[in-house]
């Protein structure tokens, strides 16, 4: 609200036309009530509602169930602030395989990935800085600041 608008609103109506009418944005689409059911269905989990692989509530989940049980529809950012308002989080699922062999998976980690990743380079050859990828050992005897790169005892 601009100050020009502000003072025109103290002089016609004084305090009280200063006041907060509360927060802005569209109202909720859910009643209190449907709120409170909808944290219950929350809270009895994902898989008491269809989904089995996983026990976590995505947002795009939420949504669903909203439009399932109560006719009315939420974006999937919607129901990321209906959540959090409901103090619940929704959760990344993490996307592995069912049939995922966890022994093979570590026998490939010790022999398969030590040598493809190969030894790395040597603790000399390597830098802190970005912008100067050589050592002050690597600089020629008669470079200025020579004297300044020998090492201390």
């Amino acid at each position: 609200m601009s100050a020009a608008v502000q003072i025109t609103l103290w002089r016609d109506g004084g305090r009280e036309a200063l006041a907060s009418r509360g927060p802005s944005g569209s109202r909720c689409r859910l009643s209190p009530r449907r709120l409170e059911k909808l944290a219950g269905y929350l809270e009895q989990g994902p898989a008491a509602h269809g989904w089995v692989e996983d026990q976590v509530w995505t947002a795009a989940r939420v949504a669903t169930l909203i439009g399932r049980k109560f006719h009315v529809s939420y974006s999937v950012s919607g129901a990321t602030r209906l959540m959090h308002r409901l103090g619940f989080s929704p959760q990344v699922p993490a996307r592995r395989v069912a049939e995922r062999d966890e022994q093979a998976v570590t026998a490939w980690k010790e022999a398969t990935w030590a040598e493809v990743k190969g030894p790395g380079p040597p603790a000399e050859a390597t830098s802190a800085s970005r912008t100067k990828p050589g050592s002050p050992d690597g600089r020629p005897k008669d470079a200025p600041g020579a004297g300044a790169a020998t090492r201390r005892s």
